[in-house]
């Protein structure tokens, strides 16, 4: 049974799956950011996790601009601090815990990522929302779900409801064992 409020939420007694060798072979961070993040941009890692693409992101911004690692579980946004204290990245990532209908962010960001974690999220209209107030307006949002637990009716449903929050499809990726969207604000 999973220990967490959230019964929709990866607990982060399963970290290790999220952050291992086996995974970077298969969804390497610095080749699916790469072309997308630029030193000196603000980018929020939405579910972060134990940090496996917000620590390579950072790394991404050469020591110019910030990620945001935002989480529901405190328990992943201890183990990130925990891989970052001491070193540099410290000064470029900022650990911001999620509430549990809301992000709850201020900031502006020139990308989002979402990585395995809109499955989780019960309102995804009010997420969505959420996301276009917190997305600049030339801002960039990479949304990946897994194929596993994301059947295509369900993800296409997702889009839908994406483009009724006022934002735009601007590619499909095509991302190993997932199903993908980078989406932007809709211009008029």
């Amino acid at each position: 049974m999973n220990p967490n409020k959230n019964q929709h939420v990866c607990p982060a007694a399963l970290s290790g799956s999220l952050d291992n060798s086996i995974r970077r072979f298969f969804q390497n961070p610095r080749k699916l950011l790469g072309r997308y993040i630029k030193p000196g941009m603000t980018v929020m890692d939405l579910g972060c996790g134990p940090g496996f693409f917000a620590i390579e992101i950072a790394k991404l911004l050469n020591g110019s601009g910030k990620v945001i690692a935002a989480d529901l579980q405190e328990e992943m946004l201890m183990k990130v601090n925990q891989k970052i204290a001491g070193t540099p990245l410290a000064q470029q990532i900022i650990l911001h815990q999620c509430q549990s209908d809301r992000i709850g962010l201020q900031e502006k960001a020139d990308f989002i990522l979402a990585f395995y974690m809109i499955h989780e999220v019960p309102d995804q209209g009010k997420l969505f929302n959420e996301l276009k107030s917190i997305l600049k307006p030339d801002g960039t949002m990479f949304i990946v779900e897994p194929k596993f637990h994301v059947s295509k009716s369900a993800f296409e449903t997702m889009a839908m409801l994406i483009e009724k929050s006022g934002f735009e499809i601007i590619e499909r990726p095509n991302i190993t064992m997932s199903r993908a969207l980078l989406i932007g604000q809709k211009t008029e």
